[in-house]
């Protein structure tokens, strides 16, 4: 790389890569967040914790950029981790620890059998906003123990009478080009409002060609956990709302989203301790490639006057299913006639979920507002082998009834004081079943069961507003989680075991304290919070090298961080700033209630620095300049480094250039084709996921709304 592209790229993403969090991250206690989110309606502080907002403008500058939504939260949230870039987000965390993904409130999760899919059901043109609560709780019930990422969807027009059609095409291709880098896609929305009903809906197609790294050199397809590159996907999805008066509106929501792998290449292994990369090679695996493939229905009811109150419910059907790429089972049948057998495992899972809350204000006199609530849930997951036939994991079913009440209460001008609580009682059904046979030892028959859990989750915090422009915050909350029952149950090998005494359903607790303090003047708006994380029952993802994958270890784990961003709005035109998040993870390794070691990458991101540049330059042009840097880390257990990680930095450019018909977005990824490791790549002992990131790709998209 030339000298001074090089010093561009390491003084911008040293000095200018925080700013991507403070441009999304706007004052605590004003940011208003969906009842989706939030579980309180027109919320300015459900929950005293950092608060997220990315809103369609700052979406739309990113996916210029990317169209890998883990990507987008990446570059514009320093705590998250850095994304994989494939279909699978295992590994990526937010504050250390696994965030919920939503959909306008319906869990994407299958905790039951952590497939790590959940990032990927919903195609970004249906996407409105993204809504993000740092650090854990359990508003939304089981699965944010690092935080909620609620996906907004698409909204119709407000006024009556007006309608919208939008036609977006884009391509995007490595650079220099190749042939079989090309990717494109294409949405169509529609939407209108007449009288009390109103509707938004759309169609996308998508195909993304190969990646390339930085030297050239094709990147290694993630053929069994899969991969967004050669793959193609397509989403339906509408949206129609009655109002029924002036207070009450019935909503159904409808969405199909599918990605599947074309199987155009295969792995070719690379070598960590060469530093040799896996690379992609022409050619096809066994059966077909990966594919996620999403079904929902979602129907809300609200009522703004119901007992004087806001009453709003929520149900939901959520049918998924996440196929895997063919391995070779090698004596599957241990009956030594085929010795090479390729099968398929498959994630199938069915939600079912209804969400009811009820909200007052001014209770007693006082400015103080609560809500009460129960969500139901039941989830049906199961993962099969579609060849054999056979259920990997048995069918679990996990049902759970939790009511919970919120308040929030100005106790003063200055002074506002929330607390909550929220209690958990669920029951896992596992019926009797029979392991497959290429378990060593081969098949064995397990008594089915029925364990039990039950939990209390409290939160509270405080807001204190200082002056117009200055605020302090600090909260304490818990959020929860099971471990992957699934990897339990599919891996017996003695006999006579039962699901009752194999099954531990311990919730795995995560509090999260939490002291920040918000500054927003007009022109300058800064943020800086500091966290700490406990469990005392963790669920920390430990690799087996005998087999070759990850299971469930249950420890206690400490997690200790700070975030902070600072923008400044320099003139009309110009706005810059920074942004940085650092993390120290501990687990007690021995078991004597003491942390020791280092948790490993795959469990907590590097430490990062995020930063832009945005500039309008006239009435026609606007551009953005983000960098973003993770710096080297070191792993140690027991005062022994075991692990480290090298630091990367990188560089996007965007512009929006308005046309008379529609408007142009043009983006760079990695700028200055900075050739690099994954973090995630150097976090694990693997030689087929050992692969370099993206090197530079140029993207082009053209959008006209009318």
């Amino acid at each position: 790389m030339p000298r001074l592209p090089l010093l561009a790229s390491a003084v911008l993403a040293a000095l200018a890569a925080p700013l991507a969090h403070a441009d999304a991250a706007k004052d605590l206690d004003r940011v208003t967040v969906s009842a989706s989110t939030s579980r309180v309606p027109n919320s300015e502080a459900a929950l005293a914790n950092t608060i997220t907002v990315i809103d369609q403008e700052q979406l739309r500058q990113q996916l210029a950029v990317t169209q890998d939504v883990s990507q987008v939260l990446a570059n514009l949230i320093p705590s998250f981790s850095p994304s994989r870039q494939k279909l699978t987000n295992g590994g990526e965390t937010l504050r250390g620890r696994k965030p919920l993904y939503l959909v306008d409130g319906v869990p994407q999760s299958t905790p039951l059998r952590e497939g790590g899919r959940d990032g990927h059901t919903i195609d970004p043109a249906m996407i409105e906003r993204i809504e993000v609560i740092h650090g854990a709780n359990a508003l939304q019930g089981l699965g944010a123990s690092g935080g909620i990422i609620n996906i907004i969807t698409k909204r119709a027009p407000r006024q009556d009478g007006e309608r919208f059609q939008e036609l977006s095409l884009g391509a995007s291709t490595a650079l220099p080009n190749r042939s079989d880098s090309v990717g494109y896609r294409g949405s169509y929305l529609f939407g209108v409002r007449s009288g009390a009903v109103d509707f938004v809906g759309g169609v996308s197609y998508a195909s993304e060609g190969l990646y390339y790294d930085g030297n050239g050199d094709a990147i290694a397809v993630n053929d069994i956990q899969g991969d967004l590159m050669d793959a193609r996907s397509y989403n339906l999805f509408a949206k129609t709302g009655w109002d029924i008066d002036a207070d009450k509106r019935l909503q159904l929501t409808a969405n199909r989203y599918q990605l599947r792998g074309n199987n155009d290449y295969i792995t070719v292994n690379g070598d960590i301790r060469t530093g040799k990369l896996a690379t992609s090679a022409p050619g096809s695996r066994e059966g077909r490639g990966a594919q996620n493939r999403s079904t929902s229905l979602t129907l809300d009811y609200s009522d703004k006057s119901l007992a004087g109150g806001y009453f709003n419910a929520q149900l939901f059907w959520v049918d998924f299913k996440g196929l895997y790429g063919a391995t070779d089972w090698e004596d599957f049948w241990r009956d030594g006639r085929d010795r090479h057998w390729w099968d398929q495992s498959q994630n199938v899972s069915e939600k079912l979920g209804a969400k009811f809350g009820w909200s007052r204000d001014n209770l007693f006199g006082l400015r103080l507002r609560a809500t009460l609530g129960l969500d139901w849930n039941r989830d049906k997951t199961y993962q099969e082998l579609v060849v054999a036939k056979l259920k990997w994991v048995p069918e679990t079913q996990y049902e759970s009834w939790s009511p919970f009440v919120q308040a929030e209460w100005w106790v003063a001008d200055k002074l506002m004081l929330t607390a909550g609580v929220r209690h958990e009682r669920g029951k896992l059904r596992v019926d009797d079943f029979t392991t497959i046979p290429a378990n060593a030892g081969g098949s064995r028959f397990v008594r089915g069961g029925s364990p039990k859990t039950r939990e209390t989750l409290p939160n509270f915090g405080a807001v204190f507003e200082a002056s117009d422009a200055l605020k302090f915050y600090a909260s304490y909350s818990e959020g929860y989680t099971v471990a992957d029952i699934g990897r339990v149950l599919r891996g017996i090998t003695a006999p006579n075991q039962r699901v009752d005494h194999l099954v531990d359903l311990s919730p795995v607790v995560s509090d999260n304290r939490e002291v920040g303090v918000d500054f927003d003047n007009g022109r300058w708006l800064a943020h800086l919070a500091a966290y700490g994380s406990d469990s005392d029952l963790g669920s920390r993802l430990a690799f087996d090298r005998n087999t070759q994958s990850y299971n469930v270890v249950r420890e206690r784990t400490e997690i200790r961080g700070i975030e902070g961003n600072v923008a400044f709005q320099f003139s009309d035109a110009g706005r810059v700033g920074l942004g940085y998040a650092r993390a120290k993870g501990r687990y007690d390794s021995d078991g004597d209630d003491r942390v020791d070691s280092d948790l490993p990458g795959i469990n907590i991101s590097p430490d990062r620095l995020t930063a832009f540049w945005d500039h309008t330059w006239n009435d026609r042009v606007s551009t953005r300049l983000q960098g973003s840097r993770a710096f080297d880390r070191d792993f140690d257990s027991k005062g022994v480094r075991v692990a480290s990680t090298d630091g990367v930095a990188t560089v996007d450019l965007q512009a929006r250039v308005q046309l008379p018909v529609g408007q142009l977005n043009l983006g760079v990824e990695n700028l200055f084709d900075e050739q690099y490791v994954t973090y995630y790549s150097q976090s694990t002992p693997r030689n087929d996921t050992y692969v370099a990131g993206r090197g530079r790709v140029f993207n082009v998209n053209w959008s006209y709304r009318f």
